[in-house]
């Protein structure tokens, strides 16, 4: 009789399934910036005073195009290795929670607000009359760093923990963790754009402050882009996260149905979790529609070792959108339907008076389901 061998996966296999954790637009942000540096490795370009975020030029010859490629160009392995390490579990957990269209609409966003900023601060303390730093304006800045210092100061926010671990060795307030780090990177690494970093962080507390609203379009907007014809390929493809319903196309590895271990940045049960994810300052008296900085309604990460209560609520809530989608499957319905039936269950959820993003964010764990979402708000409130 043949015995049994228990073997552990190789590191390829371990590779392959580390990397189709990671959703749609994260993974291909990654694979570009790797490409673009690749690329010019291989033909030797180095004329990064061409791509990167110069202030001087973008004010003299409206270089506007700079805002962009900075983001994508890195100068060295490390600092492109160091990068996409760090935008991985960020943009997994924000785009499992956005969906994909609106994640790459945020970073579009993001990249342009940080350089806005970026070019205002140069001039303004170049050339302000007590201490002129000229220096600044002529500062040569590339690298996507900007932007994940952005994701960080949301994800927190989103999060709601109330410590994070630097490198871990040791905890800070979660509150300070974006500014501690930009601290230590201009101790510990050399050629840092500190005014780039410190952009980064201001947009991401604009973004969750609100101040980004107008910028920011309503959900039948990612439905249309979603339902394009041009982009079916793209919505089939596995990993890839519908704005509207969180729906994955594909088998998309979550952190509740797998045995890695969860990342730092995404620890704890779902619905344990689900409350921490509202921002802990009061927000103003909810309006008709949703919130847009902080949906909700994509899928949510999740991780095992819940409490006994919180583990048979999982479960019946994983049984009621089993169910939900089974017959989803069976019926034809358009993206805009889904829109509209689910923000009329929310203004329902806003008149009985639950708070708008609260109930935003029940809603969709609850998978539309009304009831499900009360029992989830009142619990919270429990």
């Amino acid at each position: 009789m043949r015995p049994n061998i228990i073997t552990e996966a190789g590191i390829p296999t371990r590779l392959n399934q580390w990397w189709s954790s990671i959703p749609f637009i994260t993974s291909g942000v990654v694979l570009i910036c790797g490409a673009i540096y690749l690329l010019c490795l291989l033909i030797g370009y180095d004329s990064y005073a061409e791509i990167c975020f110069l202030p001087s030029a973008v004010a003299s010859r409206f270089q506007v195009y700079r805002f962009y490629t900075s983001v994508l160009f890195h100068g060295s392995l490390l600092h492109v290795l160091f990068n996409m390490l760090a935008l991985v579990p960020l943009g997994t957990e924000l785009e499992r929670i956005m969906g994909s269209v609106r994640l790459l609409f945020l970073m579009f966003l993001l990249a342009t607000t940080n350089a806005i900023l970026h070019l205002t601060i140069a001039f303004l303390v170049a050339y302000n009359p007590l201490h002129p730093v000229p220096y600044l304006v002529d500062e040569c800045s590339i690298g996507f760093s900007g932007v994940i210092f952005s994701m960080i100061v949301i994800e927190t926010s989103l999060s709601g923990v109330q410590s994070r671990s630097v490198f871990g060795l040791f905890n800070v307030p979660a509150k300070w963790y974006a500014w501690i780090l930009l601290v230590l990177f201009q101790f510990l690494a050399s050629n840092v754009s500190l005014l780039g970093h410190l952009c980064g962080i201001l947009s991401g507390f604009a973004y969750t402050y609100g101040l980004f609203n107008y910028l920011l379009p309503g959900p039948s907007f990612y439905s249309k882009i979603e339902g394009l014809s041009a982009l079916s390929v793209c919505v089939r493809r596995p990993g890839f996260i519908l704005c509207t319903g969180g729906t994955t196309y594909g088998q998309l590895p979550t952190y509740s149905n797998t045995s890695a271990a969860p990342s730092a940045l995404i620890n704890g049960n779902f619905l344990r979790n689900l409350s921490s994810w509202m921002p802990n300052r009061q927000t103003p008296t909810a309006q008709e529609g949703e919130d847009p900085r902080f949906p909700g309604r994509a899928r949510t990460l999740g991780s095992a070792g819940a409490e006994p209560a919180a583990r048979e609520a999982n479960e019946n809530l994983h049984a009621r959108h089993t169910v939900a989608n089974t017959v989803r499957a069976d019926a034809t319905v358009t993206a805009d339907q889904v829109v509209d039936t689910f923000d009329e269950e929310l203004k329902k959820l806003v008149g009985m008076g639950f708070e708008k993003t609260q109930a935003e964010v029940a809603l969709a764990a609850a998978d539309g389901d009304p009831n499900v979402a009360v029992e989830i708000l009142m619990s919270q409130q429990g």
